[in-house]
């Protein structure tokens, strides 16, 4: 399509893992998508085509794409200019935009250390050209799934001290794990492998605001994409900081969520909850 950045192709992997690196430009991808909704061009037209019939259906989309980025953006600062976090790890980071995690971080405290991880080889290939980070800290990125929370482990540790604490990032991602017990498994198994005093950052799609539109919104994705979602509640979504000490004003619509005092207008609820937990 005319507005297309053609992407390069990602670097040569394992022949094992060849299948899951090709680019599939015949089926939509979450994070292309969400590219799409926040104005950038690396998408494909299948990603164009399924992003605008949700909008259609869906116009408040829009609104979580921008609020859930701006949700990143004050938990970023809060983590590194408020509680001096040094690293992060960042899971399902998604297409690069403006203000990425690192450039947030690394902005307060040039030394910080992120780690990106994606499965998409798009994502990853613009990502790796893209995401250069401050000479005083460190910027990596990780091919790996969600699912497989010992391998992004594994390679995280070369960039993150997990001896030191850690930011761990889950931004719109958990709602591609559909079983309530397999996503706080998961969650369980990253946060064990961190200290005291590291962080859990989760945002994702909820229903308890227009609920009829988001869960036909979720259906329609599913029969079109590879990576199902479900819609959770936020009491949900709470569950997954069990154990840790969630932050006022705890789980809530992302723009209620520690508002930047200078912004303008009214601000409106939506169907994206967020909040932050510490690991005693």
């Amino acid at each position: 399509m005319s507005n297309h950045a053609s992407p390069s192709s990602p670097s040569p992997e394992p022949r094992k893992q060849e299948q899951r690196h090709m680019i599939d430009t015949t089926v939509p991808h979450s994070a292309r998508i969400v590219n799409y909704w926040l104005g950038g061009k690396d998408y494909y037209p299948v990603d164009r085509q399924v992003g605008q019939q949700i909008i259609e259906s869906n116009p408040q989309m829009y609104a979580i794409a921008r609020c859930s980025r701006a949700f990143l953006i004050r938990a970023v600062t809060h983590l590194a200019r408020g509680v001096g976090i040094r690293q992060f790890l960042d899971i399902g980071t998604g297409m690069p935009t403006a203000n990425n995690t690192h450039e947030v971080a690394q902005a307060v405290a040039p030394e910080c250390r992120v780690v990106y991880v994606d499965h998409d080889p798009l994502v990853l290939t613009h990502a790796r050209a893209l995401l250069v980070g401050s000479p005083e800290g460190a910027t990596d990125y990780i091919d790996a799934d969600l699912r497989d929370p010992d391998e992004i482990l594994h390679q995280a540790a070369r960039t993150l001290d997990f001896g030191q604490p850690v930011g761990l990032m889950l931004m719109g991602i958990i709602g591609h794990v559909t079983d309530n017990d397999e996503a706080k498994a998961i969650i369980d198994r990253l946060l064990d492998a961190l200290p005291s005093g590291s962080y859990l950052t989760l945002c994702d799609d909820t229903n308890v605001i227009d609920g009829a539109t988001m869960d036909a919104m979720v259906n329609h994705w599913n029969k079109v994409g590879t990576n199902p979602r479900v819609n959770r509640t936020p009491e949900e979504l709470l569950g997954f900081f069990d154990g840790l000490d969630v932050i006022d004003p705890g789980v809530v619509s992302v723009p209620y969520w520690r508002p930047d005092p200078s912004d303008i207008g009214t601000r409106v609820e939506i169907d994206h909850f967020g909040g932050m937990g510490r690991k005693p």
